[in-house]
């Protein structure tokens, strides 16, 4: 009986790490949100991708999944909160990735900010022309209204990274006007309590992979998503929050129960 439990032992600590490095960092599991009063009729359905990191333990051949998951939605709105690359120092395969996001379809329109890896590396001088190729416009501190077909006017607003950028929640604002329904993206997610008292309805993140290892009684943390890591949020005046544990993985390359995440959010106002 000892003998099978030290086997049994033995073989569940060589399936954890296989798992975790080979099993589910290789997944991409699509959640999806309803916000918004369900009386209300279905308004845009908006899908959020982050932290892609490209590497060589994240290649871009890997997006092939991505895409056909992202496709199947056939979203309104794509919205990218940073991280395309790992270190592009290391890793560029510019116009592979481009081929890749290009592939992405929404009806309406496809929207990034920039997160930290994005200006490390030397990936500053690439980022923004290689999304802009890829048919994203890139928000820096910046927003832009679209009007829906019923005439509804829905705000997305962006904000610069707010580790490595300059980032300005009240020059992203002057951009808004008139709107029925206010989306801001930001790549770190504790700085949306920023957004508290702006009247805004959404806010989306990412930046914190979920912690990408998550251990019982234990959970990796990174600076700036130390308050809110993985999910759905309300902050203090009802805004949502919501922070995707992104696709690919840094400094260690695996993930153990957060695997990686397409958001989808069929929003009514």
């Amino acid at each position: 009986m000892i003998k099978k439990i030290v086997i049994g032992v033995f073989l569940l600590l060589a399936a954890v790490p296989f798992y975790a490095f080979k099993i589910e960092p290789n997944l991409a599991i699509v959640h999806r949100l309803q916000l918004g009063e369900s009386s209300l009729p279905k308004e845009l359905k908006v899908l959020q991708l982050s932290d892609i990191q490209v590497s060589d333990s994240y290649a871009t051949n890997r997006l092939d999944k991505v895409i056909r998951k992202v496709n199947h939605e056939k979203p309104d709105i794509i919205v990218f909160t940073g991280d395309l690359f790992d270190n592009y120092a290391k890793y560029q395969h510019e116009q592979e990735i481009i081929e890749k996001l290009k592939a992405m379809k929404a009806t309406i329109g496809k929207f990034a900010v920039w997160g930290n890896h994005d200006y490390g590396g030397g990936a500053a001088t690439v980022y923004e022309r290689v999304m802009n190729a890829a048919n994203f416009e890139v928000l820096k501190n910046a927003g832009e209204t679209i009007t829906l077909t019923n005439g509804k006017k829905v705000f997305i607003g962006g904000l610069d990274d707010s580790l490595l950028g300059n980032p300005s929640v009240t020059e992203t604002l002057t951009y808004r006007e008139k709107y029925d329904y206010s989306i801001l993206l930001t790549h770190e997610p504790d700085v949306a309590d920023k957004f508290v008292g702006t009247n805004t309805q959404l806010v989306l993140a990412g930046h914190s992979h979920g912690g990408q290892v998550r251990l019982p009684f234990y959970q990796v943390k990174n600076i700036l998503a130390e308050k809110y890591v993985r999910g759905l949020y309300e902050l203090s005046d009802q805004t949502k929050l919501y922070v995707n544990t992104g696709l690919g993985t840094t400094s260690i390359h695996a993930r153990f129960c957060v695997p990686p995440e397409i958001s989808v959010f069929q929003l009514r106002f």
